[in-house]
């Protein structure tokens, strides 16, 4: 008959953990994509045909590889092991592991130490007693309605929210790494055409200056001459340092100190980094659905539902297993004698009767947290959906301009060979030729950079469809 609390409470705890818990199952929330067609600029041959290739799901897990650029691999890869903002990401997600461990101590018994020596005199005569206590209390919750179990629901969910976060930052990295150094590569570029089209238009000065000096040119052909020249030379600066802010913003990218790897970066190599043009066969909705910040909004939806029932548990009571085991005696002498010993064992039970509303107000906060959690998720998929459309649509689109600006290049240095043989002919005057070669700078400039964009659309549009994670 000893035993029969015993195994009540054991049949209670093993009956309790079947239970259903207070609060909403969490479902998943169906969100409508509506399949519109991919505002698409493509271009086909005089057979009517689309020659570009289609970006498949493969190609997205390690984009950079495509490039065949050693340097943007190297980069990236030190980028995911030493960037500080994505050490601070998976630091969050080490947090997270650990407060789901801690969730699951609610489950637990909780035992603690207690000890006391205590001497009383009453009416100060004398006439003292001695009270020597130490022992072990202990208390265990029966989560009967399932708020605890609710509890470590919410946290699993978001340890899951904050894995998919840290593949969040992952993609954004790798994309952050890849513009930048695109852009930079642009940069450097547009300085060797600025540089070229100064060492052409300062030997078009020098001989207009030589003809001045014999006796055949005029002054104002100099001074055009002069001012074109001055003109390209005060455009190089501004590029420069837009050179050394890349570098640097690449250098902290890659986990490093600003300065500390342009020796890497400083020459530029002789090619360009635009690939063959692709497109998409059909809306990525899958694809979008499966972006982690789209999943991570998603688990985020499912934490905050689980803390509903974390707050409508409050209504309700609490079961509780009390032990007590220890040592207590008047005499120091008597500690270890069996008569010292003590115990006790039993339930309690704990239930908010009158909380002046708190609880009410506590789950209808919660409630209006879970449909703000469900807004954000759906909002989410939408700014993905644009994300992709808008990125598509640019680098669709920066290609006929890259088609039309080769085509203008190419006519352009027609244009400054037939304006310097006709000045030096004396059909046309010195302002045919400043013209030709002012526009030959603008528009081979606006080549470079247009095939930079071209690329770091490309970049955007992988980060875009969640390029990158199969890296992990």
């Amino acid at each position: 008959m000893k035993l029969y609390p015993i195994v009540c409470t054991t049949l209670l705890i093993a009956g309790c953990s079947s239970l259903p818990s207070v609060g909403p199952d969490y479902k998943k929330p169906e969100v409508d994509i509506p399949n519109f067609p991919m505002p698409d600029a493509g271009t086909t041959d005089v057979k009517g045909e689309d020659k570009r290739y289609i970006i498949s799901t493969n190609e997205l897990s390690a984009w950079w590889t495509r490039f065949d650029d050693k340097t943007l691999a190297n980069l990236v890869d030190t980028a995911v092991s030493n960037n500080l903002s994505y050490k601070m990401a998976f630091e969050r997600l080490t947090q997270s592991r650990w407060q789901v461990f801690g969730s699951y101590a609610a489950f637990m018994p909780k035992i603690s130490a207690n000890g006391q020596a205590i001497r009383s005199d009453e009416a100060l005569t004398s006439n003292y007693q001695d009270l020597f206590k130490a022992g072990f209390d202990a208390s265990w919750e029966i989560d009967i309605f399932g708020g605890s179990r609710r509890a470590t629901e919410s946290a699993i969910a978001e340890h899951e929210a904050e894995g998919l976060s840290l593949n969040d930052a992952w993609v954004s990295l790798t994309a952050e790494v890849g513009r930048q150094y695109i852009e930079l590569r642009t940069t450097q570029q547009r300085i060797a055409v600025a540089r070229a089209n100064l060492k052409l238009q300062s030997e078009t000065y020098d001989i207009v200056k030589s003809r001045l000096e014999s006796g055949i040119g005029d002054e104002l052909s100099v001074s055009q001459s002069k001012y074109i020249v001055e003109q390209t030379r005060a455009a190089i600066p501004p590029l420069l340092a837009q050179e050394e802010r890349l570098m640097n913003a690449i250098a902290i990218l890659i986990g490093s100190m600003p300065g500390s790897c342009h020796e890497l970066l400083k020459a530029c190599p002789d090619r360009d980094w635009l690939v063959p043009a692709g497109r998409l066969a059909e809306t990525p909705l899958d694809l979008i659905r499966m972006r982690p910040d789209v999943r991570a909004a998603e688990r985020k939806l499912a934490a905050q539902s689980a803390r509903i029932g974390v707050a409508k548990s409050m209504w309700y009571p609490k079961l509780f297993i009390n032990g007590e085991l220890g040592l207590k005696t008047g005499e120091f002498q008597d500690w270890f004698k069996r008569r010292s010993l003590y115990g006790s064992f039993g339930p309690s039970i704990s239930w908010p009767i009158f909380q002046g509303g708190r609880i009410y107000a506590d789950i209808k906060v919660e409630e209006s947290r879970t449909r703000e959690a469900c807004l954000n998720y759906e909002l989410t998929i939408q700014k993905a959906f644009e994300e992709v459309r808008d990125m598509y649509s640019t680098y669709t689109r920066e290609y006929h301009r890259y088609e039309a600006l080769k085509a203008a290049v190419k006519a352009a240095q027609e244009a400054v060979t037939i304006s310097n043989d006709l000045n030096k002919n004396g059909l046309k005057d010195f302002t045919a030729v400043i013209d030709a070669q002012r526009s030959l700078l603008t528009l081979e400039e606006s080549l470079v950079a247009s095939r930079g964009n071209i690329t770091a659309n490309l970049i955007s549009l992988y980060k875009a469809l969640g390029g990158g994670l199969a890296a992990e």
